[in-house]
């Protein structure tokens, strides 16, 4: 049986059975709310602007909101930046690689100081994706409290962006940009030189493929 899962909160969520899924979830609280009132105005004309248009131009103006959210993220000097802690760094990407392994394939990833990005395939249609950023996302959160000696606070914001991958061009081009992502944002000159990632991932293992 095939499934797909269509939703919509504040952004729209959809996941075709047996996709490749680009994934990204950021800390509670690292865009600052005169930013998020703003992505507010902007996500709501884009809803009731694209409301008539096709869908393939809907999903060109969602990727250039959410390439904007991006680059704020990138540039960010204040807000929570858990993720530049290296303890928290190898918890969530051993909970990526390791962990819950089970549930996906993987293909890249990394880890910022306030987001990550990743590009998974569930192993099977009985698997959501609500499964595994439920799973990821749970005990990322809980153990990162501990280390940081948090009680009581929400660690990730509770909705991820989500996209699937249309074809093999675009599937290249993911990657791509989830591994440059650290050369982007100036923090170092090679992909496979930031630690947290596919990349590093990658040259640690002799690979060619992740």
């Amino acid at each position: 049986m095939t499934v797909s899962n269509y939703y919509r909160r504040n952004l729209p969520h959809w996941h075709p059975s047996g996709v490749s899924i680009f994934l990204t979830w950021r800390l509670d609280g690292s865009l600052p709310l005169d930013v998020i009132e703003k992505l507010t105005v902007m996500r709501r004309r884009l809803r009731d602007r694209t409301r008539k248009v096709l869908q393939e131009d809907r999903l060109v103006e969602y990727k250039k909101l959410f390439a904007r959210v991006d680059t704020i993220l990138d540039r960010a000097s204040s807000g929570p930046l858990w993720l530049g802690d290296k303890r928290i760094a190898e918890l969530v990407q051993d909970a990526l690689v390791n962990r819950y392994a089970g549930l996906y394939l993987i293909w890249a990833y990394v880890v910022m100081a306030n987001h990550i990005h990743v590009l998974l395939r569930p192993k099977n249609h009985e698997i959501s994706i609500s499964t595994i950023t439920k799973n990821l996302k749970g005990y990322s959160s809980r153990e990162a409290n501990r280390l940081l000696k948090r009680t009581g606070q929400r660690f990730w914001q509770d909705e991820s962006f989500d996209h699937w991958s249309r074809n093999a061009s675009e599937f290249a081009r993911i990657v791509k940009y989830i591994e440059n992502n650290p050369v982007k944002a100036g923090l170092v000159r090679e992909p496979e030189q930031w630690e947290w990632s596919s990349a590093a991932e990658r040259k640690r293992r002799g690979l060619t493929t992740f």
